[in-house]
């Protein structure tokens, strides 16, 4: 069923709020549009807030870490794809999350970059919801698995860092979905093999999606940063400790999927060069 608008948001702060501090799944999935489909204004952000965690309802609380993903070799059997799918569609909410709450946290950012977190945030919500089809068609839902908190546990980091919106676009676009460029292509051919040609097809519209969002931080982390400061530079300055340059990427590195979303060849080799931190 597709979402849809929520009455109850006549703002981008209200329709954070929503997100954040309602536990249903149909208020984090409504789109940031007014009833009419028109966006929503954000004309008065309001003071700076931060939320500590999300509201959850029963069945989609976060736990403490993750379970292991299967085998991409296992992906022929549908208690396989549905481990893979929850967990996609899970950090898809977690993203959605962690958006609204940037928008709330930092409400005199750039309008131009709130709208770009706007459009950003839709995006996951949709993934989301596409994931979670193809999680029904495996019989299972978002409530029959342990959900991990990875996205949330770097959120102390992120707010206590003094770069701010810097932090928050290292963390998201330039570690957190970069790393996605890879992960995304790699299950997608790991489902086409497997016979999944529907999940293979979400996970190739996730990493499109994921090129622009990608780009979005590239360009904004070196507007704030200012032209005398190199790529790598800014992002090693910026970066909130425990993600790093080496929590990027996945284990088939894409060189040409960065270049596409407009990351500078430079970093390039920064991020495929790096190594955990001891």
């Amino acid at each position: 069923m597709e979402p849809r608008p929520d009455p109850a948001f006549d703002s981008v702060r209200t329709f954070c709020l929503g997100v954040l501090q309602r536990g249903d799944l149909a208020s984090k999935l409504a789109p940031p549009l007014a009833a009419g489909g028109a966006p929503l204004p954000d004309r008065e952000p309001g003071p700076a807030l931060c939320v500590a965690r999300p509201a959850r309802d029963a069945g989609l609380e976060l736990v403490d870490g993750s379970e292991k993903l299967p085998r991409l070799g296992a992906l022929t059997r549908a208690d396989a794809r549905a481990v893979c799918l929850r967990r996609f569609a899970h950090h898809e909410l977690m993203a959605v999350e962690l958006f609204a709450w940037a928008l709330l946290r930092w409400p005199t950012a750039p309008p131009a970059l709130r709208r770009g977190w706007v459009g950003a945030l839709a995006d996951e919500q949709r993934h989301c919801a596409l994931y979670l089809e193809r999680l029904a068609a495996c019989g299972e839902t978002l409530a029959d698995g342990p959900l991990g908190d990875y996205f949330w546990r770097h959120v102390p980091a992120i707010d206590a860092h003094p770069q701010g919106p810097r932090a928050f676009l290292c963390a998201m676009g330039l570690t957190l979905e970069q790393a996605n460029l890879d992960f995304s292509l790699r299950f997608r051919d790991g489902f086409a093999r497997a016979g999944d040609a529907e999940s293979a097809a979400v996970c190739q519209q996730v990493h499109d999606d994921e090129l622009g969002h990608v780009r979005l931080a590239a360009r904004w982390l070196a507007l704030l940063a200012g032209s005398q400061v190199d790529s790598v530079s800014a992002y090693e300055h910026a970066v909130p400790f425990p993600l790093s340059a080496a929590r990027a990427k996945g284990r088939a590195f894409d060189a040409a999927a960065r270049r596409r979303a407009g990351l500078d060849d430079a970093f390039i080799e920064h991020v495929r060069r790096a190594r955990p931190r001891a």
